[in-house]
């Protein structure tokens, strides 16, 4: 019997799950564009016998099963977007669409899901209802919100959400879980100081902002270095700084662009706080103007303790302590999947895309990443498992 790395037996399917998921990234679609990718999804959960409703957030798809009476609920989550990346891979299966590819592996995501899907409708002994939501638009345009401001959580009620993601860097196959904060919240800061434009050569009669930005990009480190306790995280990087075209010119003008990210929601304010009091006030002292524009990103992602705990068990049970950290570190990246923590209990977890040195170590958004198909096999017998034991039949 062929076997997968992990020692298990592969699923006869999965084959076909593979060939969907080399489908999907040839036809990448950035979000809210997932229009042939929510529409493959809508026809094979159909197929299978799932409650289709199409258009949860623009290209959004909920696919709902029920068994029995039970009153327990539950809903798994996976993400359909794209990236703005040039692929350069030389995959057969590699990006059709020049400018767009699947750097982030939910080409992957969305096969996992699909695979579990057919079996749990197949095989999966369960009371209660099960809610398969696939999302669009998670790379930084809010898909999870949109979604819920369409009333996710109202037409498909859940007592818990899971979702997974892959991660290069870590042993393809395992799983990786963390309670409490588990991904950063991040936030944009655009920034305009404005001066007094001039001539280089006379610099008294200017205020140069170039000067000022150069003063505000050292003095923004202080703020992790001395604001924020050592024993917490937080991250300021400035992205860009724009100004000037001529070495003989001051300019008016300076643009500056920022992201703040944070595990904890006490953290983040404090970083709003003195971020915005540094820079008005480094500005004052050169005599030049500050314009602040901060947008709010993603929350911190907080994994609940019940459903990060049962979800643990359920893989120490399928794979073996081997393949199991049940309190991974933290990571400053973000993740949508945030939002809906926020409204229900549950857990977002990473599975081992590939050691260092390996095929799948390639990290996302990268234009050479490609999803490890090895994950589909374990992860969607992880779902299918989770579902079971969630939704225990009477």
């Amino acid at each position: 019997m062929q076997t997968s790395y992990l020692g298990h037996a592969l699923s006869p399917r999965v084959g076909e799950f593979i060939e969907l998921r080399r489908d999907i990234h040839a036809h990448p679609e950035l979000p809210f564009e997932e229009h042939r990718t929510s529409a493959l999804v809508a026809r094979k959960l159909t197929e299978w016998g799932y409650d289709v409703t199409l258009g949860l957030g623009g290209t959004g798809v909920v696919g709902q099963l029920k068994r029995g009476s039970g009153s327990r609920s539950l809903g798994i989550r996976a993400d359909m977007d794209a990236l703005p990346i040039d692929e350069q891979t030389t995959n057969d299966w590699r990006s059709r669409h020049e400018g767009v590819m699947h750097a982030c592996g939910h080409d992957g995501h969305t096969a996992i899901l699909l695979a579990a899907a057919r079996q749990i409708a197949e095989h999966a002994d369960f009371h209660g209802t099960l809610n398969l939501i696939f999302q669009p638009a998670e790379e930084g345009a809010g898909g999870a919100v949109k979604m819920m401001a369409d009333g996710l959580f109202e037409r498909f009620p859940c007592d818990a959400v899971f979702a997974l993601h892959n991660m290069p860097g870590i042993e393809a196959g395992k799983f990786v879980f963390r309670t409490g904060p588990a991904m950063a919240s991040s936030d944009d800061v655009f920034i305009v100081l404005e001066g007094i434009g001039g001539h280089g050569a006379m610099p008294h009669t200017c205020a140069d902002p170039i000067v000022a930005a150069s003063s505000i990009v050292l003095a923004l480190q202080t703020i992790v270095a001395r604001n924020v306790s050592p024993l917490r995280t937080a991250v300021v990087t400035v992205g860009a700084l724009q100004a000037g075209k001529a070495n003989n010119v001051i300019p008016q003008q300076a643009c500056m662009a920022l992201s703040v990210r944070a595990l904890d929601r006490e953290v983040r304010n404090l970083l709003k706080t003195r971020i915005v009091q540094l820079v008005e006030q480094q500005a004052a002292s050169y005599q030049v103007k500050a314009r602040i524009d901060w947008r709010d990103g993603y929350s911190v992602l907080v994994n609940t303790p019940e459903e990060t705990d049962l979800a643990t068990q359920v893989a120490l049970d399928l794979f073996g302590s081997e393949w199991v950290v049940p309190q991974g570190e933290p990571m400053t990246a973000s993740e949508d999947f945030a939002f809906m923590l926020e409204k229900v209990p549950g857990s977002y977890f990473q599975v081992g895309n590939g050691a260092p040195g390996t095929p799948g170590a390639c990290m996302v958004h990268h234009p050479s990443y490609d999803f490890n198909d090895d994950l589909i096999d374990p992860a969607s017998r992880f779902w299918f498992a989770l579902a079971e034991r969630f939704l225990k039949a009477l």
